[in-house]
């Protein structure tokens, strides 16, 4: 908001303007609201709008799972010992679920599958102690 202070004929007026928005002008004159129309030519702004386009994400392919594929390895993410084992051969384990449990650090740590998928080995057992990088599930 800017105020001023004119005088016309002897007359003092006080202008605050609250809002200056392309040609319209909203403004209070001792008290009293107005709102303006300007004419003149209005003048753009020099600081350019940007206009982006919505990423667009590639397509996806689809990879398909063969029978008789290789293994692919979990591996132990630290050194510790295995608590527990919550799967065995041939089970199918879903996105997310808990595969096993090992004590690392003095800590718990869940190991759980990232995708779906097929236990082919089960390389563990409760108490086994393992060092980081062993192997100890196999899923196809």
């Amino acid at each position: 908001m800017k105020n001023y202070k004119f005088t016309i004929s002897g007359n003092t007026y006080e202008v605050e303007i609250h809002s200056f928005e392309d040609n319209t002008i909203k403004l209070e004159v001792n008290g009293t609201p107005y709102t303006v129309e300007l004419h003149r030519e209005v003048r753009k702004t020099k600081t350019p709008i940007l206009m982006r386009s919505p990423l667009k994400e590639p397509p996806r392919e689809r990879i398909d799972k063969k029978e008789g594929g290789s293994p692919t390895p979990v591996r132990a993410p630290l050194p510790g010992n295995i608590v527990e084992v919550y799967v065995k051969e041939g089970d199918i384990v879903k996105k997310d679920q808990k595969m096993l449990l090992m004590e690392a650090m003095k800590m718990e740590n869940i190991i759980k599958a990232e995708v779906e998928v097929v236990i082919e080995s089960v390389r563990v057992k409760p108490g086994d102690a393992v060092l980081q990088g062993d192997v100890l599930i196999e899923t196809i």
